[in-house]
């Protein structure tokens, strides 16, 4: 019988051993039945086979089966190991990675299925790529820890940053609520004893008994401005400070400060002038004129007698520059931020004039809050320039000012005009009343609305002006002013007079329409609001 010639395998003959023996990678073919026909060096080496699993004619699941015994096919059963990579390896073109124990390698192997069946098997040496993609993964890891870290220790300093500035917060609050209570506690005898001195003043003008109520209402004009001043600093701290920014002429504001200290610098023999052009600015007025008049009123406290103060303006780009230019004393270079602390006085300047140290902490305090630009420039010996840079209105449109108008009714004027004034103090109550029946006023008082009602006061008597304390014992003055209108009907001139000067209580005030006269209370300011008042009945 003849045996069939064998067809030779495509890959079959020492023609292919010699050109993959060169080949940079391992390469081995099987053919249809899995049996080994050709192999380099290379796969020999690469998978550490020993010698008989590397002859041809070899199969591959003895192949399988040793490296999965050896544990480069994971942890197992050899057999079962074994048989899945055959299908896996055998069913389509496939690309893995797989470590070699013997070596320590990781070895990328790729297969692929030929027409005729045979399979083709090829790898490289991957081990320095999986090294460095290990590092890599590594640092990634460690940086990863690393950032969970820090954003684990930031999240913590946040929370304790916000537990700090939640407690920094309620200590400023708490700090302005007792300045608040503090100082209407402490302005409510102060009240009493301006209008006592007021009404002593004006019973014996003319009198040296005048002259010693005048003092003594100095002294306590001193001790309110000193208390206006700490709660300023209190509501600017506490960011508490409103601004109200409008348009207006700044060389009118300065002419009414220049008017306003002129007598100051006649009586020292000090030469003021406001010099300058008229220009549109955009500012809070109110806030603004306090930072002048602090400036102004330091220039003429530390400038000597036959000195001069100049209060100019100038044009400078965007923005208009106010000066206040003295030849006082100066102030040394070094210590230009010093006279900005609260209660800093320099020697000098102390022995030349009285303070506390605060107008120039109050200046620095409003011009950040208005955002205005402030510089100094000074010598000792030759007088200071204080400069703030307003923004300029290129328009030159004003926000309409309202008009103040000038008392027109004398004190005699006010006889018979019939004041009710409730307040839980019953010293204030005794002052204001005195100082009223003093102008000619029919006056009533109460400590509260039950003393009102009990005592049947409204009985065939009706207030032509209301002065309603704030903070009354069982109510607020607004309700109270509400429950008298009800009482009275018709219109009832209300004014709320409060030691409490908190943003809040004026704009409450505001919104029922009622206006506001703060303790400690000016009789020229109370004189002034009762003729304006007494104008509408």
């Amino acid at each position: 019988m003849v045996e069939p010639t064998r067809q030779p395998h495509p890959f079959d003959g020492p023609a292919l051993s010699g050109p993959i023996n060169h080949l940079p990678y391992g390469i081995a073919v099987y053919d249809a039945d899995m049996r080994l026909v050709v192999s380099n060096a290379t796969y020999r080496s690469g998978l550490a086979l020993p010698a008989d699993l590397s002859v041809p004619g070899t199969s591959i699941d003895d192949v399988l089966l040793f490296i999965a015994r050896r544990g480069d096919l994971g942890p197992g059963t050899p057999a079962v190991l074994a048989s899945q990579r055959r299908r896996l390896i055998t069913s389509e073109p496939t690309t893995l990675t797989q470590r070699s124990n013997m070596a320590g390698n990781q070895l990328e192997i790729h297969t692929s299925r030929m027409s005729d069946g045979s399979l083709v098997v090829s790898f490289s040496d991957v081990t320095d790529r999986a090294r460095a993609e290990a590092a890599l993964e590594q640092i990634n890891h460690t940086l990863e820890a690393r950032v969970n870290d820090r954003t684990r220790a930031l999240t913590i300093l946040n929370a304790e940053l916000e537990k700090a500035r939640a407690k920094a917060d309620a200590a400023n609050h708490e700090k302005t609520r007792f300045l608040a209570a503090a100082s209407h506690d402490l302005l409510q005898p102060l009240n009493a004893a301006r209008l006592y001195t007021s009404t002593l003043f004006e019973r014996t003008r003319g009198t040296p008994t005048a002259d010693l109520a005048g003092s003594i209402d100095a002294a306590l004009n001193a001790v309110e401005d000193i208390m206006s001043t700490l709660l300023d600093i209190s509501r600017m701290d506490s960011g508490a400070l409103k601004v109200s920014r409008t348009n207006f002429d700044i060389l009118d504001l300065l002419k009414k400060i220049e008017v306003e200290f002129q007598p100051l610098a006649n009586e020292k023999n000090i030469e003021l002038r406001v010099v300058g052009a008229s220009f549109s600015v955009r500012s809070d007025r109110m806030l603004l004129a306090r930072v002048i008049q602090n400036l102004v009123s330091n220039a003429v406290k530390y400038t000597r007698p036959g000195g001069r103060v100049l209060v100019g303006c100038r044009q400078r780009g965007d923005t208009v520059r106010l000066d206040v230019i003295d030849t006082g004393i100066g102030i040394d270079r070094h210590q230009h931020q010093l006279i900005f602390t609260e209660f800093s006085r320099l020697e000098q300047g102390a022995r030349i004039a009285p303070g506390l140290g605060l107008g120039l902490s109050i200046v620095q305090r409003i011009v950040a809050a208005l955002d205005h630009p402030m510089d100094i420039e000074s010598k000792v010996g030759a007088g200071s320039r204080f400069s703030v840079f307003v923004p300029l209105v290129k328009d030159g449109k004003l926000t309409p000012q309202p008009v103040e108008e000038a008392p027109q009714r004398a004190p005699s004027q006010f006889d018979g005009l019939h004041v009710l004034c409730v307040d839980n103090e019953r010293s204030i109550l005794d002052a204001m009343s005195g100082l009223l029946e003093n102008w000619g006023c029919d006056v009533r008082t109460a400590t509260s609305l039950k003393e009102i009602a009990q005592l049947g006061m409204l009985e065939g008597w009706v207030p032509d002006l209301v002065l309603m304390d704030y903070h009354l014992d069982q109510t607020s003055g607004l309700d109270a002013i509400e429950w008298l209108k009800q009482i009275v009907g018709g219109h009832l001139p209300t004014v709320l007079v409060t030691a409490d000067q908190t943003p809040a209580v004026r704009q409450l005030a505001e919104t029922r329409g009622t206006p506001v006269l703060n303790k400690p209370v000016k009789p020229a300011a109370l004189r002034a609001l009762l003729t304006q008042m007494s104008k509408q009945l």
